[in-house]
């Protein structure tokens, strides 16, 4: 899709686009990447998107949704990697430290809602907020020191929703609790652990399938996903899709 023009790119989502009307502003967003695995046997956890939804209806995807501020002010074992923080932080847009740190918690909160997966350190958690009260039950305090940032992107204008997504990467083991029942949340139906190679093949959106692409990238030079990675940035400049490293 790189060098594509934004007529390019709705003809390939065309079921994502709305007809016309003013540009909606992008909003913040976090997906994670759970890996289970190990050099040529990785998988990946994804789910189906119900029908009824508005964005991405019945496709494939990684857990992951919209940010919350609010999510800066949750307690964690730990803070993001120095390096990981820097290339929240960089890239246009003002992205400040308490906006990167909302942004990863959030791909840790969604992970939990619409997965069951509750990422972080055993340990006692106590929050009054009502989204964070799993981790309080099962005693799970957030970590960050885990999480990869791998790549960006911004959904293109003419959509019926539009966000400025990061996605993430963690490992199976960074999981300190599975709750047998999912989360709490039906965003989600059908979760699966999928072969890079069938998660491609799956119905998933171009952008999920451009981002599978830089993950086995980036772990065919780094397996381990060590921290300070280059970042692919995807985004509609001047009409024309692009890809730029942060």
């Amino acid at each position: 899709m790189e060098g594509m023009t934004k007529a390019d790119v709705d003809r390939l989502d065309k079921g994502l686009a709305t007809h016309g009307g003013r540009a909606i502003r992008p909003r913040d967003a976090a997906t994670l990447i759970l890996l289970d695995g190990k050099a040529n046997d990785l998988r990946v956890l994804m789910g189906r998107r119900h029908a009824g939804h508005a964005f991405m209806p019945g496709k494939f995807v990684f857990p992951g949704g919209r940010t919350d501020p609010a999510d800066s002010r949750i307690p964690t074992a730990t803070a993001l990697h120095p390096e990981q923080e820097a290339k929240l932080i960089a890239g246009p847009g003002r992205t400040s430290e308490a906006r990167a740190r909302a942004i990863a918690l959030s791909a840790i909160r969604e992970t939990y809602e619409e997965a069951g997966l509750l990422i972080g350190r055993k340990g006692a958690f106590a929050t009054a907020r009502a989204d964070w009260q799993g981790f309080a039950e099962h005693s799970v305090q957030p970590s960050l020191d885990m999480l990869r940032f791998i790549a960006r992107a911004i959904t293109p204008p003419n959509r019926v929703r539009r966000f400025d997504t990061r996605f993430f990467c963690a490992w199976r083991g960074d999981v300190a609790v599975e709750l047998p029942g999912g989360g709490p949340t039906n965003e989600l139906e059908e979760l699966v652990w999928l072969p890079l190679a069938k998660a491609r093949e799956a119905d998933i959106p171009d952008i999920t399938r451009m981002i599978l692409d830089e993950l086995e990238s980036r772990l065919a030079h780094d397996p381990l996903l060590r921290p300070g990675g280059p970042v692919a940035f995807y985004r509609l400049v001047r009409n024309r899709f692009t890809r730029e490293i942060l």
